[in-house]
């Protein structure tokens, strides 16, 4: 296996250190400063403005279970939200237990760092909920742990690399009468939200939609290694289950810890199909394989084809997810007989509407606000000496959605999960739901393997 190389004796609060080892530049400033995103510039999810106020004794409080690159994620968003206090983080690692505490005392909070959650769960009071950002494979035992303690539970997606895992939770939180929102953050994004339940479901902007198309394409990378100071001790990983660093650094590789690629990212996107289509899927084919990186145990590419018996007929997605080129990004595409939409976390990639010329008139939109102007494509090219192909139809002019997202994308998913907590408004992704994306999503690796079409039953799809 090739590793990365590790990064010099470099403080665990270090820029550059937390830059080289833990690939998430997005959250590269637990110092401070501008964070640069995907095209170099200065992105909106910069981090906290310094000098908010001290925390408040009616804030939420919280625990953070897990500090690692998602843990990170959801602790910066957590600081752009009035009344959230985390008052509790708990890592088996020391750098990412630093780096973690480190990054909340520059906005004024100063968490007690915990290395078991059941210490954490025995000592903290007063705790309202509880963030779950762990390995895949821990997702079950430490929600359920948290739910057993009476907290809300916000846990990363997948639920679990585990069916049965997957299903105790759902049953834990209706037992315990819990709130548990799994992070599929896409359902509560505005622009999401907007094109999905106003236009396609709402307004039938699409006509009938049979089609649906969603990627992720990454570039080759090596395994992630660890600064040298900061190796855990072999005893202590074992302890908690892992062979070495390696494992533990770059878990999403292994079976026993995650489900790949197609799980770590087509989890999101996959989630949006039975969205869109209203029905979970039918049958899914597969292919792929560990075609690149030859030392892994996970497929690092994958193409799927899921079949939808919808009301109105037979629908179908397809999904590829790929870790040898980035050419594409990622976005998602519905496409329907009177239209297309095209959306992306990425505000570039996508978040426009494409009409088909015998549509329906969609200038009513426009008065309702629901779309924006026509933006037609104007492409200049010498036309001299070109042949015209008939076969070539024009592209459509796009038309763009009137909502935008100025918050980092995992935001307004924990909002509305705090807000739940607070008043009782419905979570976008209680368990029993993302229960049913686990299924769709990890039976591709069953399709994979056993190079078969997979039949889902309706009870497939009950915890």
């Amino acid at each position: 296996m090739t590793v990365s190389k590790p990064d010099n004796d470099t403080p665990p609060v270090s820029r550059r250190s937390f830059l080289k080892t833990s690939a998430a530049a997005g959250l590269g400033a637990a110092i401070g400063g501008t964070v640069l995103g995907q095209t170099g510039t200065p992105s909106q999810n910069q981090a906290p403005a310094a000098g908010r106020p001290s925390p408040k004794p009616e804030d939420l409080k919280i625990a953070l279970i897990g500090a690692g690159e998602q843990g990170r994620v959801l602790m910066e968003s957590c600081l752009r939200i009035p009344g959230i206090r985390i008052a509790a983080i708990c890592d088996i690692w020391s750098y990412s237990q630093q780096y973690a505490r480190g990054y909340l005392r520059k906005y004024g909070q100063d968490p007690v760092v915990y290395e078991d959650y059941r210490e954490l769960l025995a000592k903290e009071k007063g705790l309202a909920a509880a963030l779950v950002a762990t390995p895949d494979w821990l997702h079950a035992e430490h929600a359920d742990a948290c739910l057993e303690s009476g907290l809300h539970v916000y846990c990363e997606k997948e639920m679990s690399n585990s069916l049965e895992k997957a299903r105790t939770m759902v049953e834990t939180a209706r037992r315990m009468g819990r709130l548990l929102q799994i992070g599929h953050q896409r359902r509560s994004n505005p622009r999401y939200r907007h094109a999905i339940d106003r236009l396609i479901r709402e307004k039938k902007l699409l006509g009938r939609v049979n089609l649906a198309y969603a990627q992720w394409n990454r570039s080759k990378a090596d395994l992630l290694g660890w600064p040298k100071t900061y190796p855990i001790d072999p005893s202590k990983l074992q302890a908690f289950g892992y062979n070495n660093m390696t494992e533990f650094r770059n878990w999403r590789w292994y079976k026993k810890f995650g489900g790949g690629p197609i799980v770590d990212l087509g989890s999101h996107q996959i989630d949006l199909f039975s969205w869109v289509f209203g029905c979970n899927p039918a049958t899914v084919f597969a292919s792929g394989g560990t075609d690149y990186y030859k030392g892994r145990e996970w497929f690092d590419n994958v193409m799927a084809v899921y079949e939808f018996e919808t009301p109105e007929g037979t629908a179908r997605a397809m999904y590829q997810v790929q870790t040898t080129t980035k050419y594409g990004g990622f976005y998602e595409v519905f496409m329907g007989d009177d239209g297309a939409i095209q959306i992306s976390e990425v505000a570039q990639r996508g978040n426009w509407a494409l009409r088909e010329a015998h549509a329906p008139e969609w200038d009513s939109l426009i008065k309702e606000g629901l779309l924006l102007s026509e933006a037609p494509v104007i492409q200049k090219v010498d036309t001299k000496n070109i042949f015209v192909d008939v076969r070539v139809t024009a592209e459509a002019g796009r038309w763009p959605f009137p909502v935008d997202l100025a918050k980092p994308a995992h935001q307004p998913h924990l909002e509305n999960f705090f807000d739940a907590v607070r008043r009782g408004t419905a979570l976008t992704c209680p368990a029993s739901l993302a229960y049913e994306s686990a299924v769709a999503v990890l039976k591709v690796n069953d399709a994979v393997r056993t190079k078969s079409l997979v039949r889902f039953r309706p009870g497939d799809f009950k915890a």
